[in-house]
């Protein structure tokens, strides 16, 4: 799950007067984006959710728009880890947490990943 730097997101420190944070608009793409050039298998349902695992399926990712039980927990991102030496661990993002911000969560798991 090693990838290279130029996959992943810049640095960037914008000045303070041009600073502006970020807002969910409700767009899976950046993270979508991310996970598409990293290799990841991508699928989309009917019902217009998308999942996505990683190369050597120890990472899911769940973009879940339109699933109900996710709603009712109020989330609408789910990443679970199945590393081959742990227990298995869940991260997962409500409805108002930007993509940008998943994208970055995403990108800072897999380069940091010890394989």
């Amino acid at each position: 799950m090693n990838t290279s730097a130029t996959l992943l997101p810049a640095v960037v420190r914008p000045a303070v007067e041009d600073r502006h944070w970020l807002s969910s608009d409700h767009c899976a793409a950046p993270v979508l984006d991310l996970l598409d050039a990293l290799g990841w298998t991508i699928a989309e349902t009917p019902e217009a959710n998308v999942h996505a695992t990683s190369p050597d399926g120890g990472v899911y990712v769940g973009w879940l728009p339109e699933d109900p039980s996710a709603w009712a927990r109020e989330i609408v991102w789910r990443v679970q880890v199945l590393p081959a030496d742990g227990e298995v661990w869940v991260q997962e993002f409500g409805v108002h947490t930007p993509s940008e911000a998943v994208a970055g969560f995403l990108a800072a798991l897999v380069t940091h990943s010890s394989r």
